[in-house]
């Protein structure tokens, strides 16, 4: 799904411009609607949830064959080991299914997942997104990519080599902040437009501009 149109795509590839304009670095920006699809985190959390029903029907059996007695008429019957054998399963799969289809509306599959488990994701998912669209491809290793995941509220800064042995994490942390402000109160153009223009300001002090330095990498906004 787009979360800007054409006009706050052009705030970020603008703040992207300017901030180019007193370095030799190159900023890239990403925008993601979410980082992963977390279908083994539903997985895991269905094959809890149906071997806890399967344990609880093996605990205690008898709620449940009464229950089934009720339902197909009332009449009581002596339960035979093959019969006990498929009403375990049958817990057990009607468990994973219903446990399935329920977790996978989005709003509680996110719930449910572990904050580590998602930070984790999007790590992963900036760090592909930074080699397949900074890393190395400068002259002078003086990439940085901004990667912003809507659905988890994370964002990561990710830069080449020659910039993280130079730029302590903590200030990534500072833009990063400055980044969120605005984002939270939905301003996401804006927001990512901070957070250029702070990356921008540290890259100046560290890589200033060649006389001869070229716009080495797009200045627009991805959204994927």
């Amino acid at each position: 799904m787009a979360y800007l149109n054409e006009a706050q795509h052009k705030i970020v590839s603008d703040a992207v411009a300017e901030a180019e304009l007193t370095t030799s670095g190159e900023i890239v920006t990403v925008l993601a609607d979410r980082s992963d699809e977390y279908n083994d985190v539903v997985l895991v959390w269905a094959a809890a949830l149906a071997f806890t029903a399967m344990s609880l029907f093996a605990l205690i059996p008898q709620p449940f064959m009464d229950l089934w007695d009720s339902l197909i008429g009332g009449w009581m019957h002596e339960w035979t080991t093959g019969e006990l054998a498929s009403m375990t399963i049958a817990l057990g799969l009607i468990a994973f299914i219903v446990t399935w289809l329920v977790i996978s509306w989005d709003p509680l599959r996110f719930a449910l997942t572990p904050g580590p488990v998602i930070t984790s994701r999007v790590h992963t998912r900036a760090i592909k997104h930074f080699k397949v669209g900074a890393e190395r491809r400068t002259h002078g290793h003086t990439g940085v990519l901004i990667y912003l995941s809507m659905q988890e509220h994370r964002a990561e800064i990710v830069a080449d080599e020659p910039i993280a042995k130079l730029v302590p994490a903590e200030v990534w942390g500072e833009a990063m902040a400055d980044m969120l402000v605005e984002i939270k109160q939905g301003q996401i153009a804006e927001g990512m437009a901070a957070g250029v223009r702070d990356v921008g300001k540290v890259l100046s002090e560290h890589f200033p501009r060649a006389e001869d330095d070229q716009n080495e990498l797009p200045d627009r906004l991805i959204e994927v």
